[in-house]
């Protein structure tokens, strides 16, 4: 057996100690007497059931379904270890569920479910959703998780949101948005050159021709993805050039590459042909496509981001997930629509051109202010909670995802604020 490091052991000890895991369950009433004892449970709890049978809606009332999702996965595509299966894959499902108690309040169960069959896979989860407000599908491989999402999508009527595809895509859209307005670019001008043609790489290019961009190019491991070439899936038909171009013309005049892929899938000599101020988001991790001292010598003029915390302008899920389902279940939606992820997008836009509070200028240890080394805001800003939250459930209301009448978004934005401690 290999000797662990002492970062491996430090996390071992971590997940270990005092009581093994992340998570556990806390309970929200008083069980101190006979009382409660028969209203928690029998006879009293016979009532609540008797409402639910009569109208399902008054789950949302009497039961935890109004505040609880569930984080599954098949662990077949594990941050950068792969297909390490379900059991695996259980300490990243719980760190999920960890960060929406954490950033939202909303709790959270880790479910792994141990098949990867598109058609098991999507009964065991539709058979367990009542149980739950929202569903987020985590680390599921492509192509499987774009038919897993889009039929639990059509089957159930909770939001369901595969994390990996949308929640990079929804941070990299808000990232993209101020990038463009620091350096005068306009969307719908700019060319985008993506590298990568996962999950990730689809959602994102489908959220950047929602807000105007046309011209996106798309790199796999094979090179162009492009109407020429027999490999192609669906999914990656819908962006393929139209024919052929060389590798070093893909590149030339580009205004931005987002790379979602693994080290070296582009270089230096790539970004160098690159239009004046190029945006340049090298997200793979933890070690990005270009290491940013890299890409600055080579182009000081660009504005970088990364997947890393240990950069700036980093590319995190954390800052769409926890808030997205927070508005999202605030409001009941029945699913989480393209509306609501640009509205979650064009929130985080917003608030990195807000002033930052001292407490952010404190924790990272230098003053934040929008421009190049701060394009989206950082994962503790509290604010978040609220801005991007009542963003969400606004744009669920006005799309019709959500059927709730006279929402009061004033008194919503007061009640999220609370959360700010």
């Amino acid at each position: 057996m290999s000797k662990k490091s002492l970062a491996e052991q430090e996390a071992l000890e971590y997940h270990e100690f005092p009581q093994a895991g992340k998570i556990a369950i806390e309970v929200t009433k008083s069980v101190a007497t006979q009382k409660d004892l028969s209203l928690a449970y029998t006879p009293g709890v016979a009532t609540p059931c008797l409402e639910i049978e009569k109208e399902p809606q008054n789950a949302y009332k009497y039961t935890a379904k109004s505040n609880l999702v569930a984080v599954i996965s098949n662990g077949t595509a594990v941050l950068g270890l792969g297909n390490i299966g379900a059991l695996a894959s259980k300490p990243v499902m719980e760190g999920k569920s960890v960060l929406f108690k954490k950033f939202s309040g909303l709790d959270s169960f880790d479910i792994e479910v141990d098949t990867q069959s598109i058609d098991r896979f999507c009964s065991v989860v539709s058979a367990i959703a009542p149980t739950f407000g929202g569903i987020n599908l985590e680390d599921i491989k492509a192509p499987e998780c774009f038919e897993i999402e889009k039929r639990l999508i059509e089957e159930l009527d909770i939001p369901v949101m595969h994390d990996d595809q949308h929640g990079t895509a929804v941070i990299s859209t808000a990232a993209i948005i101020n990038a463009c307005e620091l350096t005068n670019k306009k969307l719908e001008d700019i060319k985008i050159v993506i590298v990568g043609a996962g999950a990730a790489a689809i959602s994102c290019a489908r959220l950047y021709k929602h807000i105007g961009v046309n011209n996106i190019l798309m790199l796999d491991s094979k090179g162009l993805v492009h109407k020429g070439r027999s490999d192609l899936n669906v999914y990656k038909h819908e962006f393929a050039a139209d024919c052929y171009i060389e590798h070093e013309k893909i590149f030339k005049g580009a205004d931005a590459v987002v790379g979602l892929s693994k080290p070296g899938s582009f270089t230096l000599d790539d970004i160098e042909h690159m239009a004046e101020s190029p945006i340049i988001f090298t997200l793979a991790n933890p070690t990005p496509e270009i290491m940013p001292n890299e890409t600055k010598k080579a182009r000081p003029d660009a504005i970088i981001a990364t997947g890393r915390s240990d950069f700036a302008n980093q590319v995190n899920n954390v800052l769409g997930f926890p808030f997205i389902f927070r508005g999202a279940l605030d409001v009941r939606a029945k699913s989480i629509n393209i509306e609501m992820k640009i509205a979650a997008a064009n929130a985080l836009a917003k608030l990195a051109k807000k002033e930052v509070p001292d407490y952010l200028n404190e924790i990272y240890g230098r003053e934040l202010c929008f421009g190049k080394e701060y394009i989206i805001p950082t994962p503790f800003d509290k604010r978040l909670v609220v801005e991007v939250s009542a963003a969400v459930a606004l744009a669920a209301i006005e799309s019709g995802s959500s059927q709730l009448k006279d929402f009061d978004m004033k008194a919503y934005k007061k009640e999220l604020a609370k959360r700010i401690k």
